[in-house]
């Protein structure tokens, strides 16, 4: 059965007809053109599908599409103004946090995301201390994107860049 389904993809609006069961990443893919969330696992372990859903960091290929109807997605295509990479897609140039590059756009979402929880003060399972702004120490950014693989072992790099956009 296909569901009437409204998106809107780093900034634009976007209609299509899905099958109910399709998941986001597939959506995004297959039917919008949209190939900056890659499929990696197809099961929600490695993070390569990883996008801003309404602000907040998702495994695309965990969520129906349908279920996210008139939702605001963003992927780190979505984050760059035109020619100018976003300050985390840059950091992750500046600081070589990448090799074959698979893996990328999902870092820089969930890295983007990441900071937003940071600055929002949310704990992680390594956070010290009351509520408040959460320092982006190695560990606390280790643990937060511990759900993004990188098959290249970039993490060091990736780390660095992180923590030159957070401080």
């Amino acid at each position: 059965m296909d569901a009437r389904t409204t998106l809107r993809v780093d900034g634009a609006e976007r209609t299509v007809d899905l099958d109910t069961r399709t998941t986001l990443l597939d959506a995004l893919r297959e039917r919008l053109g949209v190939t900056s969330p890659k499929k990696g696992c197809d099961h929600g372990q490695c993070g390569a599908c990883t996008v801003l859903l309404d602000g907040r960091r998702v495994n695309s290929c965990l969520v129906f599409a349908v279920a996210v109807d008139g939702a605001e997605v963003t992927t780190a295509g979505g984050l760059s103004d035109g020619e100018q990479l976003h300050p985390v897609a840059q950091a992750f140039v500046d600081h070589d946090g990448l090799q074959c590059g698979y893996c990328t756009p999902g870092q820089v979402c969930s890295a983007v995301g990441m900071l937003q929880e940071l600055k929002a003060g949310w704990p992680s399972h390594v956070t010290s201390g009351d509520n408040g702004p959460v320092e982006p120490t190695e560990e606390e950014i280790r643990e937060r994107m511990s759900g993004n693989l990188c098959r290249c072992g970039a993490y060091a790099n990736i780390v660095a860049a992180i923590r030159e956009v957070a401080t």
